[in-house]
């Protein structure tokens, strides 16, 4: 039995102009100790799949497909049951901490509340744990930050907080959207070291939902790459990056800065903007921006194919595709 299996997972948004398919036909499969890496633009569905992993979606979502962490729906759990999950067997890191953590309550009382809640600690034992806690993710001067409210503590601890309160109850699996947000490269580089080393030692499973493709290379043995709400290639970390192969993962690696390009050269860009979700095209989202799009693509779903190793494609024209990842699309 896997540790988390999603099966088409379908999240349709009900807005005022009708049904927005943020998250279409999603399929998810991790084993314990596993590292899954999620990338592509603002809006492609990255955090909506991570909000529907939570059960944290907003009340106008509407979910289908299965979604089984050890064997059990999740879908078919009340908000009650969820909320022994959450925190419990899967834990989530937000991208903005100072507006994740509770601007009222000081960190420590928050470390505290999944240990009280789903372990049993005492209050004492709470406590203690994160003290513990908060030392082992490098927060200096624990006793003395744990009275700290959030606005008290720099980003980088702050992110260092929702680590630790992620970790409080030692979860299946973490889900780190965007964890590195706003803080300096310096501090990216520790908040992700701690993550990994974390991981590494628990033996938890984790999803790490970027744009930042190098965190992604470093950081993860899997990759999705999603765009209009739907997984356009996936496959190992190694294949992904090796053999580049759909167009808009083309796309997405020849707009990252080359070391030597000089500040006079401008980086290389994706025309064309992501498709708004209410008039999504009926074949491949990506249509109207690739450079290689034939006039049936945005008529018909292209069909997935398998090039080996678990390396997965979804386009119409695999060959022209292929060929370009030597040629190149973008200049």
């Amino acid at each position: 039995m896997s540790l988390l299996d999603v099966r088409n997972l379908t999240v349709m948004l009900n807005t005022a102009s009708g049904l927005a398919p943020a998250v279409r036909n999603l399929n998810i499969h991790l084993e314990k100790g596993e590292t899954l890496g999620i990338v592509g633009e603002s809006g492609c569905g990255k955090s909506m799949t991570a909000l529907a992993l939570m059960g944290l979606l907003p009340e106008n979502a509407v979910t289908t497909g299965e979604l089984l962490l050890n064997g059990e729906n999740l879908l078919k759990k009340s908000e009650k049951q969820m909320c022994h999950i959450r925190g419990n067997q899967m834990a989530m890191i937000f991208q903005e901490p100072m507006t994740s953590l509770n601007p009222v309550h000081t960190v420590g009382r928050q470390i505290m509340e999944p240990l009280r809640l789903h372990r049993g600690l005492s209050k004492a034992e709470a406590f203690e744990e994160a003290l513990r806690l908060m030392d082992r993710v490098g927060i200096p001067n624990p006793s003395e930050r744990i009275h700290n409210h959030p606005h008290q503590l720099s980003g980088g601890q702050r992110q260092r907080v929702m680590i630790a309160l992620a970790l409080s109850c030692s979860p299946d699996i973490l889900i780190a959207d965007e964890p590195t947000t706003a803080l300096d490269v310096t501090i990216q580089d520790q908040i992700l070291e701690l993550i990994q080393t974390l991981v590494a030692e628990e033996g938890m499973a984790l999803i790490l939902i970027s744009h930042d493709l190098g965190v992604i290379a470093e950081n993860t043995q899997k990759v999705m790459v999603m765009y209009g709400g739907t997984v356009v290639e996936s496959g190992t970390t190694d294949n992904i990056f090796d053999e580049l192969t759909h167009p808009y993962t083309q796309g997405l690696f020849a707009a990252m800065p080359k070391i030597g390009m000089g500040r006079q050269k401008r980086l290389t860009t994706i025309p064309g903007t992501v498709p708004d979700l209410i008039n999504l095209p009926k074949g491949c989202t990506f249509t109207d921006r690739c450079p290689i799009a034939s006039s049936g693509c945005g008529m018909t779903v292209p069909s997935e194919t398998d090039l080996g190793s678990g390396h997965k494609v979804v386009c119409h024209n695999m060959e022209q595709a292929i060929q370009a990842r030597t040629t190149g699309l973008y200049q």
